[in-house]
């Protein structure tokens, strides 16, 4: 059952969440092994069309985890500034709660090609190429929204 915000006066609004998952470099992603050990790992993602997709190694400890219970957390942590004199940090950050999705055959191909597109956009043709010899070595995830929530301090 997802919380609400504690700090109701840093909510922001969805759309705000959505553009800091848009705009972020990694995230974290927030998995739990049959025995409720929590496992978080950074990652690289695309965010697009109110899924997450990311792509890893054929086996690991996340997998393990989502091979027990597809249901996830991912976190971003957008623009950040550390306040010293005010012993505070201005932040602005989205949180994801959803379920994760092995991808197959052409979704896979589609969620590999947004990973391309967000990490390496001056480089798709070779991107495509890249994805047809080695889509094979990875698996790939979609994590299906079901909420959004983001905070920011300003």
């Amino acid at each position: 059952m997802e919380r609400k915000i504690r700090r109701t006066d840093r909510a922001i609004s969805e759309s705000e969440a959505k553009r800091i998952l848009e705009r972020g470099e990694f995230g974290v992603l927030s998995t739990a092994s049959p025995e409720g050990q929590p496992y978080g790992v950074p990652i690289n993602y695309s965010y697009s069309g109110h899924v997450i997709y990311f792509h890893c190694a054929r086996d690991g400890h996340k997998l393990e985890n989502l091979a027990a219970n597809s249901r996830v957390s991912f976190c971003v942590v957008g623009r950040t500034e550390v306040l010293p004199e005010k012993f505070a940090t201005n932040y602005e950050s989205a949180i994801v709660f959803g379920k994760a999705y092995e991808l197959a055959d052409h979704e896979k191909h589609i969620g590999l090609l947004e990973i391309v597109k967000k990490y390496s956009p001056g480089f798709i043709n070779e991107g495509l190429t890249y994805i047809e010899n080695a889509a094979h070595k990875a698996k790939v995830y979609k994590i299906v929204i079901e909420s959004i929530t983001g905070k920011s301090r300003k």
